[in-house]
Protein backbone atom coordinates (compact mmCIF):
# COMPACT_ATOMS: atom_id res chain seq x y z
CA UNK A 1 0.00 0.00 0.00
CA UNK A 2 1.19 3.37 -0.90
CA UNK A 3 0.92 6.53 1.36
CA UNK A 4 0.36 10.11 0.62
CA UNK A 5 2.91 12.63 2.72
CA UNK A 6 0.20 15.60 1.62
CA UNK A 7 -3.51 14.72 2.73
CA UNK A 8 -5.84 15.19 0.24
CA UNK A 9 -3.50 15.53 -2.89
CA UNK A 10 -4.70 14.03 -6.02
CA UNK A 11 -3.06 12.08 -8.29
CA UNK A 12 -3.03 14.08 -11.69
CA UNK A 13 -4.58 10.96 -13.55
CA UNK A 14 -7.56 11.18 -11.64
CA UNK A 15 -8.27 14.66 -12.79
CA UNK A 16 -11.26 15.17 -15.11
CA UNK A 17 -13.16 11.87 -13.78
CA UNK A 18 -16.89 11.92 -14.56
CA UNK A 19 -18.31 10.77 -11.10
CA UNK A 20 -21.83 10.15 -9.96
CA UNK A 21 -22.32 10.37 -6.53
CA UNK A 22 -25.76 8.80 -5.32
CA UNK A 23 -27.54 8.75 -1.77
CA UNK A 24 -30.29 10.33 0.63
CA UNK A 25 -28.58 13.93 0.43
CA UNK A 26 -25.68 14.83 -1.74
CA UNK A 27 -25.18 18.02 -1.96
CA UNK A 28 -21.82 18.18 1.17
CA UNK A 29 -19.64 15.26 -1.29
CA UNK A 30 -20.53 16.76 -4.30
CA UNK A 31 -19.23 20.06 -3.47
CA UNK A 32 -16.49 18.57 -2.38
CA UNK A 33 -15.99 16.78 -5.43
CA UNK A 34 -16.08 19.62 -7.44
CA UNK A 35 -13.75 21.67 -5.38
CA UNK A 36 -10.86 18.59 -5.94
CA UNK A 37 -11.61 18.97 -9.58
CA UNK A 38 -13.82 16.09 -10.86
CA UNK A 39 -16.95 16.38 -12.85
CA UNK A 40 -19.79 15.53 -11.22
CA UNK A 41 -23.42 14.57 -11.32
CA UNK A 42 -25.34 14.29 -8.44
CA UNK A 43 -28.74 12.28 -7.53
CA UNK A 44 -30.75 12.33 -4.11
CA UNK A 45 -34.13 13.10 -2.52
CA UNK A 46 -33.56 16.88 -3.01
CA UNK A 47 -30.94 18.48 -5.14
CA UNK A 48 -30.79 21.57 -2.89
CA UNK A 49 -30.53 24.40 -4.10
CA UNK A 50 -27.12 25.31 -2.57
CA UNK A 51 -24.87 23.60 -5.26
CA UNK A 52 -21.07 24.21 -5.86
CA UNK A 53 -21.68 25.90 -9.65
CA UNK A 54 -19.95 23.22 -11.75
CA UNK A 55 -22.48 20.19 -9.91
CA UNK A 56 -25.14 18.58 -11.94
CA UNK A 57 -27.44 18.21 -9.21
CA UNK A 58 -30.93 15.99 -9.92
CA UNK A 59 -33.43 14.94 -7.72
CA UNK A 60 -35.67 11.94 -8.15
CA UNK A 61 -38.78 13.79 -7.17
CA UNK A 62 -38.39 16.72 -9.43
CA UNK A 63 -36.49 15.31 -12.25
CA UNK A 64 -37.39 11.77 -12.34
CA UNK A 65 -40.97 12.21 -10.89
CA UNK A 66 -40.54 9.72 -8.39
CA UNK A 67 -39.57 9.10 -4.76
CA UNK A 68 -36.25 7.87 -3.45
CA UNK A 69 -35.49 4.42 -2.83
CA UNK A 70 -32.73 2.17 -3.58
CA UNK A 71 -34.84 0.92 -7.00
CA UNK A 72 -35.11 4.45 -8.39
CA UNK A 73 -31.81 5.37 -7.31
CA UNK A 74 -30.72 2.42 -9.67
CA UNK A 75 -33.30 3.32 -12.54
CA UNK A 76 -32.01 6.83 -12.59
CA UNK A 77 -28.30 5.98 -12.43
CA UNK A 78 -28.81 4.30 -15.94
CA UNK A 79 -29.41 7.55 -17.87
CA UNK A 80 -26.42 9.40 -16.25
CA UNK A 81 -22.80 8.27 -17.55
CA UNK A 82 -19.93 8.13 -15.79
CA UNK A 83 -16.82 6.88 -14.72
CA UNK A 84 -17.21 6.15 -11.19
CA UNK A 85 -19.53 5.94 -8.84
CA UNK A 86 -19.82 6.71 -5.03
CA UNK A 87 -22.49 6.12 -3.17
CA UNK A 88 -23.67 7.29 0.39
CA UNK A 89 -26.72 6.56 3.30
CA UNK A 90 -28.63 4.95 3.02
CA UNK A 91 -27.32 2.71 0.37
CA UNK A 92 -25.04 0.38 2.54
CA UNK A 93 -27.93 -1.23 3.35
CA UNK A 94 -28.58 -2.26 -0.07
CA UNK A 95 -26.09 -4.51 -1.50
CA UNK A 96 -27.80 -5.71 -4.23
CA UNK A 97 -28.55 -2.11 -5.73
CA UNK A 98 -24.33 -0.98 -5.42
CA UNK A 99 -23.93 -4.43 -7.50
CA UNK A 100 -26.79 -2.97 -10.32
CA UNK A 101 -25.05 0.54 -9.70
CA UNK A 102 -21.51 -0.81 -10.81
CA UNK A 103 -22.10 -3.10 -13.67
CA UNK A 104 -20.92 -0.07 -16.23
CA UNK A 105 -19.00 2.24 -13.86
CA UNK A 106 -16.09 2.01 -11.68
CA UNK A 107 -16.97 1.71 -7.88
CA UNK A 108 -15.24 4.10 -5.54
CA UNK A 109 -16.34 2.46 -2.27
CA UNK A 110 -16.66 -0.20 -0.60
CA UNK A 111 -17.78 -3.29 -2.29
CA UNK A 112 -21.41 -5.74 -1.79
CA UNK A 113 -20.01 -8.52 0.17
CA UNK A 114 -17.89 -6.19 2.09
CA UNK A 115 -21.43 -4.21 3.56
CA UNK A 116 -23.01 -7.43 4.34
CA UNK A 117 -20.16 -8.00 6.59
CA UNK A 118 -19.91 -4.98 7.83
CA UNK A 119 -23.53 -3.98 8.52
CA UNK A 120 -24.10 -7.24 10.11
CA UNK A 121 -24.39 -6.76 13.91
CA UNK A 122 -23.02 -9.87 14.99
CA UNK A 123 -20.14 -10.18 12.75
CA UNK A 124 -19.06 -6.73 13.68
CA UNK A 125 -19.38 -7.43 17.36
CA UNK A 126 -16.99 -10.44 17.37
CA UNK A 127 -14.58 -8.56 14.53
CA UNK A 128 -14.14 -6.19 17.60
CA UNK A 129 -14.02 -8.69 20.41
CA UNK A 130 -11.53 -10.78 18.47
CA UNK A 131 -9.31 -7.84 19.06
CA UNK A 132 -10.31 -7.14 22.89
CA UNK A 133 -12.51 -4.18 22.21
CA UNK A 134 -15.39 -4.10 24.56
CA UNK A 135 -18.65 -3.96 22.60
CA UNK A 136 -22.15 -3.75 24.01
CA UNK A 137 -23.77 -7.28 23.54
CA UNK A 138 -26.03 -7.88 20.68
CA UNK A 139 -28.78 -10.31 20.61
CA UNK A 140 -30.35 -11.36 16.92
CA UNK A 141 -34.24 -13.21 15.97
CA UNK A 142 -32.45 -16.49 16.17
CA UNK A 143 -30.76 -16.42 19.44
CA UNK A 144 -32.05 -16.74 23.47
CA UNK A 145 -34.15 -13.41 24.53
CA UNK A 146 -32.34 -11.57 27.46
CA UNK A 147 -33.98 -13.22 31.09
CA UNK A 148 -36.71 -10.72 32.76
CA UNK A 149 -33.48 -9.32 35.23
CA UNK A 150 -31.61 -8.17 32.00
CA UNK A 151 -34.42 -6.33 29.73
CA UNK A 152 -33.89 -2.90 31.01
CA UNK A 153 -31.26 -2.12 29.15
CA UNK A 154 -31.42 -2.82 25.06
CA UNK A 155 -31.89 -1.33 22.36
CA UNK A 156 -34.61 -1.99 19.98
CA UNK A 157 -32.80 -1.63 16.12
CA UNK A 158 -33.96 -2.26 12.43
CA UNK A 159 -31.11 -3.92 10.25
CA UNK A 160 -32.04 -1.34 8.01
CA UNK A 161 -31.77 2.08 8.77
CA UNK A 162 -30.00 5.36 9.23
CA UNK A 163 -29.64 8.42 11.25
CA UNK A 164 -31.22 6.74 14.08
CA UNK A 165 -34.87 6.57 12.66
CA UNK A 166 -36.60 3.61 14.30
CA UNK A 167 -34.22 3.12 17.29
CA UNK A 168 -36.02 2.78 20.40
CA UNK A 169 -35.81 1.20 23.63
CA UNK A 170 -37.01 -2.26 23.98
CA UNK A 171 -40.20 -3.44 25.73
CA UNK A 172 -39.93 -6.44 27.97
CA UNK A 173 -41.27 -9.62 26.33
CA UNK A 174 -41.26 -8.04 22.83
CA UNK A 175 -40.26 -10.56 19.59
CA UNK A 176 -37.42 -9.69 17.78
CA UNK A 177 -37.91 -10.04 14.01
CA UNK A 178 -35.53 -10.90 11.32
CA UNK A 179 -35.36 -7.40 10.26
CA UNK A 180 -34.62 -6.42 13.88
CA UNK A 181 -32.06 -6.50 16.31
CA UNK A 182 -31.45 -5.65 20.15
CA UNK A 183 -27.89 -3.95 21.11
CA UNK A 184 -27.22 -3.82 24.53
CA UNK A 185 -27.89 0.01 26.04
CA UNK A 186 -24.95 1.45 27.16
CA UNK A 187 -24.29 4.93 29.52
CA UNK A 188 -22.23 7.63 28.05
CA UNK A 189 -22.29 10.01 25.25
CA UNK A 190 -22.64 9.38 21.49
CA UNK A 191 -19.87 10.25 19.01
CA UNK A 192 -18.41 8.95 16.12
CA UNK A 193 -14.60 8.41 14.60
CA UNK A 194 -14.20 9.48 11.36
CA UNK A 195 -11.74 7.45 9.27
CA UNK A 196 -10.20 6.66 5.69
CA UNK A 197 -8.92 2.86 5.11
CA UNK A 198 -6.83 1.11 1.94
CA UNK A 199 -5.57 -1.93 2.06
CA UNK A 200 -6.47 -3.54 5.00
CA UNK A 201 -5.34 -0.21 7.08
CA UNK A 202 -6.56 2.79 8.40
CA UNK A 203 -6.19 6.81 8.98
CA UNK A 204 -8.27 8.30 11.75
CA UNK A 205 -9.93 11.94 10.75
CA UNK A 206 -11.12 12.88 13.91
CA UNK A 207 -13.23 12.78 16.14
CA UNK A 208 -16.99 14.13 16.81
CA UNK A 209 -19.76 14.28 19.58
CA UNK A 210 -22.60 13.00 17.86
CA UNK A 211 -26.18 15.29 18.55
CA UNK A 212 -29.10 12.82 19.17
CA UNK A 213 -33.01 13.80 18.96
CA UNK A 214 -31.97 17.17 20.61
CA UNK A 215 -35.63 19.16 20.52
CA UNK A 216 -33.42 22.40 19.88
CA UNK A 217 -33.16 21.17 16.34
CA UNK A 218 -36.64 19.46 16.11
CA UNK A 219 -35.34 15.71 16.70
CA UNK A 220 -36.67 12.99 18.91
CA UNK A 221 -35.89 9.82 20.20
CA UNK A 222 -32.65 8.17 19.07
CA UNK A 223 -32.30 10.78 16.07
CA UNK A 224 -29.35 11.89 14.78
CA UNK A 225 -29.07 15.44 14.35
CA UNK A 226 -25.48 16.89 14.10
CA UNK A 227 -21.93 16.67 15.49
CA UNK A 228 -19.73 18.66 17.20
CA UNK A 229 -15.63 17.81 16.27
CA UNK A 230 -13.54 17.43 19.75
CA UNK A 231 -10.63 17.55 21.02
CA UNK A 232 -10.34 14.21 21.95
CA UNK A 233 -6.48 14.33 23.33
CA UNK A 234 -7.80 10.92 25.73
CA UNK A 235 -9.72 9.33 23.39
CA UNK A 236 -7.32 8.96 20.56
CA UNK A 237 -5.73 6.00 21.21
CA UNK A 238 -9.65 4.14 21.30
CA UNK A 239 -10.51 5.53 18.46
CA UNK A 240 -7.70 4.58 16.20
CA UNK A 241 -7.79 1.03 18.29
CA UNK A 242 -11.12 1.40 16.68
CA UNK A 243 -10.09 2.34 12.88
CA UNK A 244 -7.52 -0.45 12.93
CA UNK A 245 -10.31 -3.09 13.71
CA UNK A 246 -12.59 -2.05 11.09
CA UNK A 247 -9.92 -1.41 8.35
CA UNK A 248 -8.02 -4.65 9.11
CA UNK A 249 -11.19 -7.09 9.69
CA UNK A 250 -13.35 -6.08 6.95
CA UNK A 251 -10.74 -4.59 4.32
CA UNK A 252 -12.35 -1.54 3.98
CA UNK A 253 -11.85 1.24 1.45
CA UNK A 254 -12.34 4.94 1.74
CA UNK A 255 -13.65 7.27 4.02
CA UNK A 256 -16.15 6.25 6.39
CA UNK A 257 -16.88 6.60 10.31
CA UNK A 258 -17.53 4.52 13.34
CA UNK A 259 -20.70 5.48 15.69
CA UNK A 260 -19.33 5.21 19.46
CA UNK A 261 -20.49 5.99 22.99
CA UNK A 262 -17.93 7.61 24.72
CA UNK A 263 -18.07 5.48 28.41
CA UNK A 264 -16.52 4.91 31.57
CA UNK A 265 -15.20 1.91 29.91
CA UNK A 266 -13.96 3.83 26.47
CA UNK A 267 -14.80 3.59 23.40
CA UNK A 268 -17.56 1.33 22.76
CA UNK A 269 -18.51 0.86 18.96
CA UNK A 270 -22.22 0.12 18.31
CA UNK A 271 -22.04 0.85 14.00
CA UNK A 272 -19.81 1.34 11.03
CA UNK A 273 -21.09 3.34 8.36
CA UNK A 274 -18.82 2.25 5.46
CA UNK A 275 -19.31 5.76 3.35
CA UNK A 276 -18.97 8.95 3.79
CA UNK A 277 -20.94 10.74 6.76
CA UNK A 278 -22.32 13.82 7.76
CA UNK A 279 -19.48 14.44 10.22
CA UNK A 280 -16.91 14.79 7.33
CA UNK A 281 -17.57 17.92 6.65
CA UNK A 282 -16.48 19.31 9.66
CA UNK A 283 -13.07 17.88 9.45
CA UNK A 284 -12.93 19.71 5.85
CA UNK A 285 -13.91 23.06 7.46
CA UNK A 286 -11.52 22.63 10.61
CA UNK A 287 -8.69 21.05 9.09
CA UNK A 288 -8.66 22.32 5.79
CA UNK A 289 -8.57 18.57 4.23
CA UNK A 290 -10.29 17.52 1.04
CA UNK A 291 -12.64 15.04 2.03
CA UNK A 292 -13.26 13.70 -1.33
CA UNK A 293 -9.73 13.47 -2.64
CA UNK A 294 -8.43 11.90 0.37
CA UNK A 295 -11.62 9.45 -0.58
CA UNK A 296 -10.22 8.75 -4.00
CA UNK A 297 -6.83 8.51 -3.35
CA UNK A 298 -8.04 5.49 -1.23
CA UNK A 299 -10.29 3.73 -3.42
CA UNK A 300 -7.83 4.28 -6.81
CA UNK A 301 -4.24 4.17 -5.24
CA UNK A 302 -4.72 2.65 -2.09
CA UNK A 303 -2.88 6.07 -1.02
CA UNK A 304 -3.69 7.54 2.93
CA UNK A 305 -2.75 10.16 4.36
CA UNK A 306 0.33 10.76 6.97
CA UNK A 307 0.00 12.56 9.84
CA UNK A 308 0.53 12.40 13.78
CA UNK A 309 -2.31 11.80 16.18
CA UNK A 310 -2.14 15.88 16.47
CA UNK A 311 -3.53 15.78 13.69
CA UNK A 312 -6.90 15.17 15.29
CA UNK A 313 -7.13 18.12 17.99
CA UNK A 314 -9.20 20.79 17.05
CA UNK A 315 -7.31 23.96 16.32
CA UNK A 316 -8.45 27.22 17.29
CA UNK A 317 -12.29 27.26 17.23
CA UNK A 318 -14.40 24.00 17.67
CA UNK A 319 -16.70 23.03 14.87
CA UNK A 320 -19.90 21.58 14.90
CA UNK A 321 -23.20 21.39 12.52
CA UNK A 322 -26.94 20.55 13.14
CA UNK A 323 -29.77 19.52 10.72
CA UNK A 324 -32.43 21.32 11.37
CA UNK A 325 -35.80 19.26 11.28
CA UNK A 326 -39.47 20.78 10.71
CA UNK A 327 -41.42 21.11 14.12
CA UNK A 328 -44.78 21.04 11.86
CA UNK A 329 -45.35 20.98 8.11
CA UNK A 330 -44.33 24.26 6.37
CA UNK A 331 -44.02 25.78 2.74
CA UNK A 332 -40.49 27.23 2.23
CA UNK A 333 -40.47 31.03 1.22
CA UNK A 334 -37.81 32.89 -0.29
CA UNK A 335 -34.75 30.92 0.72
CA UNK A 336 -32.45 33.45 -1.03
CA UNK A 337 -31.24 35.31 2.12
CA UNK A 338 -29.89 31.53 3.31
CA UNK A 339 -27.88 31.38 -0.19
CA UNK A 340 -25.97 34.47 1.40
CA UNK A 341 -25.18 32.98 4.73
CA UNK A 342 -22.24 30.59 5.01
CA UNK A 343 -23.83 28.98 8.24
CA UNK A 344 -26.80 27.74 6.25
CA UNK A 345 -26.55 24.64 3.80
CA UNK A 346 -28.81 22.53 1.96
CA UNK A 347 -31.37 24.82 1.35
CA UNK A 348 -34.21 23.87 0.00
CA UNK A 349 -36.02 25.38 -3.24
CA UNK A 350 -38.85 27.87 -3.18
CA UNK A 351 -42.42 26.57 -2.70
CA UNK A 352 -41.01 22.85 -1.30
CA UNK A 353 -43.49 21.60 1.08
CA UNK A 354 -41.36 20.08 4.23
CA UNK A 355 -43.40 17.47 6.23
CA UNK A 356 -42.89 17.60 10.25
CA UNK A 357 -40.00 15.87 10.68
CA UNK A 358 -38.35 16.19 7.47
CA UNK A 359 -34.85 18.30 7.33
CA UNK A 360 -35.46 21.73 6.46
CA UNK A 361 -31.62 22.40 6.09
CA UNK A 362 -28.47 22.24 7.82
CA UNK A 363 -26.77 24.91 9.84
CA UNK A 364 -22.89 25.56 11.28
CA UNK A 365 -20.60 27.23 13.71
CA UNK A 366 -17.86 27.58 15.38
CA UNK A 367 -17.01 28.48 18.96
CA UNK A 368 -14.02 28.78 21.40
CA UNK A 369 -15.21 25.41 23.04
CA UNK A 370 -18.12 22.94 22.53
CA UNK A 371 -20.39 24.74 24.43
CA UNK A 372 -20.53 27.90 22.74
CA UNK A 373 -20.46 26.12 19.94
CA UNK A 374 -23.36 23.81 20.64
CA UNK A 375 -25.16 27.65 22.37
CA UNK A 376 -24.18 28.95 18.59
CA UNK A 377 -25.78 26.58 16.93
CA UNK A 378 -29.14 26.55 18.65
CA UNK A 379 -29.30 30.26 18.07
CA UNK A 380 -29.32 29.79 13.97
CA UNK A 381 -31.60 26.55 14.36
CA UNK A 382 -33.91 29.25 16.30
CA UNK A 383 -33.63 31.74 13.56
CA UNK A 384 -34.55 29.39 10.89
CA UNK A 385 -37.67 28.28 12.56
CA UNK A 386 -38.43 32.45 13.26
CA UNK A 387 -38.27 32.65 9.78
CA UNK A 388 -40.06 29.59 8.36
CA UNK A 389 -42.72 29.66 10.87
Amino acid sequence: MNTNPEPGTRNRELKGRRILIVGVSTRAVADSAARAGFDVTALDAYADLDQHPSVRALSLPRDFGTTFSPEAVVNAARELPSDAVVYLSSLENHPRAVDALTTERALWGNRSDVLRRVRDPRALAAAFTKRSIRVPRVITSDETMPRPSEVERWMFKPRVSGGGQGVRLWQPGEAVTRGHYLQEFVEGTPGSVIFVAAGSRGATLGVTRQLVGDDAFGASGFRYCGNILTEPEDLVPDAVALVDAVAAEFSLVGVGSIDMIASEHGLLPVEVNPRWSASMELVERARGMSMFAIHADACVKGELPVFGDSALLAKGKTHGKAIVFARQDVVIGDPRPWLEDPDVRDVPHAGDRIEAGQPICTVFAAGADEASCYARLVEHASRIYGEVA
